[in-house]
């Protein structure tokens, strides 16, 4: 694993700050990429702890931020073995009052992000031998209330990943998909607190848990490290979600 490279978005914090962690103490050269400036503090920790880590910043919807992703990594470390498709957005609604912008910016970045990225990289996960890991969401396999367009977009994850998979297997690429289910995220945290009563938010949300409790970070990135090293899954859907879609 030490002569490997993965580029992991969105990890900034979260599912993407966990593995990103995880990754760089398996020695693994990490690229962390966030929108904002947050994956900066995870590049730091993991090249703090003796790891190898680039931070670059990027709008994964954007066709010339996901080139310049690419480029950076190749030219810091070479290669690219290991893609996680981690960016998404989660933005609530129903059919009835999601509007045409947050259909648009749910697809844009949950969706198009996937595609760009494993377009981009491919040439070198094919070189490589390499696997792409697009993290989709339990919503994917089991209907939840007023979550009308991010269920359409982790739909739309799930499926990419099997054609993919379908598409790439003769090349030696493998494409597997996770499919966690209610993670403690600080971007669910402030979901949570911005729609009334936080503690009773949180409560109804773990309800829905047949576990009792939610998922944490470390959690799922477990789920992604093994299907990264998983050799016999490709088109994998891997639930890591407390028994939410069983």
């Amino acid at each position: 694993m030490s002569s490997k490279t993965a580029i992991i978005t969105g990890a900034g914090k979260g599912i993407g700050e966990a593995l990103a962690l995880k990754l760089g103490r398996e020695g693994i050269a990490v690229t962390c990429n966030s929108a904002t400036d947050s994956a900066a503090l995870t590049a730091e920790k993991i090249t703090k702890a003796g790891g190898k880590a680039l931070f670059v910043p990027g709008d994964v919807s954007k066709k010339e931020d996901v080139s310049r992703i690419v480029s950076e990594t190749v030219k810091a470390f070479g290669s690219i073995d290991i893609l996680v498709n981690n960016a998404g957005i989660v933005l609530p609604g129903t059919i009835e009052n999601t509007t045409e912008e947050d259909w648009d910016r749910s697809m844009a970045v949950n969706v198009t992000g996937l595609f760009l990225l494993s377009k981009f990289c491919l040439p070198y996960i094919i070189e490589r031998k390499g696997v792409i890991i697009n993290n989709a969401s339990s919503v994917a396999l089991k209907g939840v209330k007023d979550r009308f367009v991010y269920t359409a977009s982790k739909g739309a994850v799930l499926s990419l990943t099997r054609s993919m998979a379908a598409d790439l297997i003769e090349k030696g690429v493998r494409v597997n998909c996770i499919c966690p289910g209610t993670t403690f995220t600080p971007s669910l945290k402030g979901r949570l607190s911005k729609s009334g009563d936080y503690e009773q938010n949180k409560k109804d949300i773990t309800a829905r848990q047949p576990m009792g409790r939610l998922g944490t970070p470390e959690e799922i990135a477990d789920g992604i490290f093994y299907l990264i090293n998983a050799d016999f899954c490709t088109g994998t859907v891997l639930s890591v979600d407390g028994g939410m879609t069983m």
